[in-house]
């Protein structure tokens, strides 16, 4: 199971949010940058940098620093926000991301994000299916859909899609630990999909419980601001796997 730091930009900073409130925005750090340093350090190889102005904004705003962390760093970026048509697409891969995520331009305009996989191909194209109560929430989570998490995923997988990002929005920055059932059922009822798992990762333990479960991947952000998971240990779990 990959590794994968979460780094979210408001304003050039490095901030977490809770449940996608902006009005609980905590800067840790002014320097997005050193951050990814210090995850690269560590032997990370991955990192999921989410552009909140863009998410906030509707178009692609923080490419400038996905551009000094892909240019400075080895970090294989999985990059999202506000990336809502061929040219933030553009921008974002000349960049330096490895890969771009899509989630309210998947439920709005499923047209545009199918022409993407077509075109970038399902290595390239990661689905955000961000769920309220198991259901689909999208435009930075300020907007509920009657999308049901389940089908949502399961019509994308038909169309192609890989790679899919999983955040139960009432886990997100909450520290309560991620939702394992819903992971285990989204799992259970699709075939091919590579499931990254986001929101609430607490502590250390809950790691291996994700990998058992089949995740491909995990997402970790307050927890490692918050050093309730050391880099050290990601390290040596990096290492040891």
């Amino acid at each position: 199971m990959r590794i994968i730091p979460a780094i979210d930009i408001i304003e050039g900073k490095c901030v977490r949010l809770s449940k996608g409130d902006y009005n609980t925005k905590k800067i840790y750090n002014e320097n997005p940058l050193e951050v990814a340093k210090s995850f690269e350090d560590h032997g990370i190889e991955y990192l999921h940098l989410v552009d909140l102005d863009g998410a906030k904004s509707k178009h692609i705003v923080n490419h400038k620093i996905l551009e000094q962390i892909t240019s400075k760093t080895e970090l294989k970026v999985d990059f999202g926000g506000g990336l809502k048509t061929d040219e933030d697409l553009k921008i974002a891969f000349e960049s330096g991301a490895n890969q771009i995520t899509g989630g309210s331009i998947a439920v709005k305009d499923p047209k545009i994000f199918q022409n993407w996989l077509q075109k970038f191909g399902s290595e390239r194209i990661i689905l955000g299916a961000d769920a309220k109560n198991r259901r689909i929430a999208v435009s930075g989570w300020m907007e509920d859909t009657d999308e049901e998490i389940i089908p949502f995923i399961q019509n994308y997988e038909e169309k192609g899609v890989s790679y899919v990002i999983c955040t139960d929005i009432s886990k997100d920055g909450m520290l309560e630990g991620p939702s394992f059932d819903l992971y285990n059922e989204i799992l259970s009822e699709t075939e091919n999909i590579k499931l990254i798992a986001s929101g609430g990762i607490s502590e250390f333990d809950e790691l291996p419980k994700l990998a058992d479960l089949g995740c491909e991947g995990v997402i970790i952000g307050k927890a490692i601001y918050e050093n309730r998971i050391s880099l050290k240990q990601l390290e040596n779990y990096i290492l040891n796997k």
